[in-house]
């Protein structure tokens, strides 16, 4: 156990001294937000797929494998599917070039549409960032054999992720991310036939698993298996292809044509971690099915400590910590990205100097890591339930909903227009807090297997958003040519 300690804290302080020599690096906005724009492809590469690989996967994507079985891979897939089809907007993201995407929904939609859009990303990202704590608080639990409680463990991982963002901004986000990124392929796919082998080989889940375990829809899922199945498959989606820590990685990239190839090679990469994390978590559960005492949210993790030799053991652990530190960096830094640009500067203080800049957002980073503390310790205190998969899924689909249909369409669609992007943002955004946050406490007996009437909240969230924005935008006039030309010069 003490070994194991020791070897991930020295790791963790040579990640700290990293950090604070690239933190004498960062003079203005540019190096803070998009490390002064000079990410090559490999860096590229590994800060995407540090990005989206968080405890996302590791955590609540274990959980949902564990509870249904192969049917869990509808999740993961809906990211795949959502690299693919940013593959082809990479490009124009990059030299469109800015900060946030309230910078392209400003664009497009006019101020309104940046600042509520602003509002929806931090929700949704706060709430990202209050669950790589409690992963933080799983894995320092594990690791010290019970030792260390969830709760101190979750404390200990908000400080750690706190201070690194603080510190150094996307600069050491971003560079950070290519040691990490390395760890978490070679610890993910080493382990594999190990936790195969312990667990009973091949066959193992089929033969110790329910049988709804190995079917493509779990008839476990609720009221409507397939819709919730795919729910998964829609909210991951839609959070990847509006998601603002990519698009801010985008924005770091040397050039246009680096975004690009960086994220033919990240669906790879996303690919292969997220399939093999699920094996992981398959076969981890067969050879623990029936033990009570194992919490389902750390199932790869404890398969780390009992299934596998001690240095590849080691290996999964530190891929777990990294993941934690790194999502948590990424989606604590865009937050705060998103009040100096989207509200400050853009509201408050268009000329404020970039060292007040700098230092304001550093106060931010804290500020907003607390904040995602408490919502995640007060739920502790309260002795509440609490599931890193309800945490996700709920981020995703206020995100997806909310940002990622104006998103797309301002990059797509020429006949989006201001009112029509402002009322999708809008919509989108009341719908998803109306059914899966007001309905629960004002409605209890409308639930069915945690959703209103049965129904995923974000079917109903997607229509609205979506038709919105559509009917709107077809009822108002269309877009001038000077509002085009910068996303679309080439047709405006």
């Amino acid at each position: 156990m003490y070994t194991y300690i020791v070897i991930i804290l020295v790791y963790l302080a040579a990640l700290t001294v990293y950090n604070f020599m690239q933190a004498r690096k960062v003079k203005t906005q540019d190096d803070m937000m998009v490390a002064g724009r000079s990410l090559g492809v490999t860096k590229m590469v590994f800060t995407l797929v540090c990005t989206w690989i968080g405890s996302g996967t590791f955590i609540a994507g274990a959980e949902y494998a564990y509870r249904a079985g192969w049917s869990s891979m509808w999740m993961p897939a809906g990211a795949w599917v959502g690299i693919a089809i940013i593959y082809f907007l990479a490009g124009k993201i990059r030299t469109f070039g800015q900060y946030t995407i309230g910078d392209i929904l400003e664009e497009r939609y006019g101020k309104l549409a940046r600042l509520f859009g602003a509002i929806a990303l931090i929700i949704a990202f706060t709430t990202i960032v209050s669950y790589q704590f409690r992963a933080g608080g799983y894995i320092l639990n594990v690791i010290t054999d019970g030792a260390l409680s969830v709760e101190a463990g979750q404390a200990l991982a908000a400080g750690f992720v706190i201070l690194f963002t603080a510190i150094g901004g996307m600069i050491a986000v971003a560079h950070t991310d290519l040691p990490n990124g390395i760890i978490i392929m070679l610890a993910c796919i080493i382990a594999v036939p190990f936790v195969v082998a312990t667990a009973g080989g091949l066959g193992a889940p089929a033969a110790t698993l329910p049988a709804s375990h190995m079917m493509l829809i779990s008839p476990d899922f609720g009221q409507y298996p397939f819709l919730k199945g795919f729910s998964y498959f829609l909210a991951t989606m839609f959070l990847l292809l509006g998601v603002q820590s990519m698009y801010q990685k985008f924005y770091s990239a040397k050039t246009p044509a680096d975004a690009k190839k960086a994220v033919a090679l990240w669906i790879v990469g996303t690919i292969v971690v997220e399939t093999v994390v699920v094996v992981i978590a398959i076969y981890a559960s067969s050879y623990y099915w029936g033990d009570t005492t194992i919490d389902p949210a750390a199932i790869v993790l404890h398969a780390a400590r009992t299934m596998v030799p001690a240095p590849v053991g080691l290996l999964l652990l530190a891929a777990a910590v990294v993941v934690v530190l790194s999502t948590g960096m990424n989606y604590l830094l865009s937050p705060s990205t998103n009040i100096m640009r989207d509200i400050y500067q853009r509201f408050m203080a268009p000329d404020a100097p970039q060292s007040r800049m700098v230092a304001l957002q550093k106060v931010l980073i804290v500020v907003l890591g607390l904040v995602a503390f408490l919502m995640i310790f007060i739920p502790t205190v309260l002795k509440s339930e609490i599931s890193v998969l309800k945490y996700a899924y709920f981020a995703y689909t206020i995100y997806g909903v909310a940002i990622t249909p104006a998103l797309l369409a301002a990059l797509a669609w020429k006949r989006a227009t201001k009112a029509g992007g402002l009322t999708s943002i809008i919509s989108g955004a009341f719908m998803v807090i109306a059914l899966d946050i007001v309905l629960p406490y004002a409605a209890p007996q409308i639930m069915i297997d945690g959703d209103p009437w049965g129904i995923p909240s974000i079917y109903p969230a997607l229509l609205v958003s979506i038709g919105t924005l559509v009917i709107v935008s077809f009822m108002t006039p269309k877009p001038d040519k000077a509002v085009l030309a910068k996303l679309f010069p080439e047709k405006a």
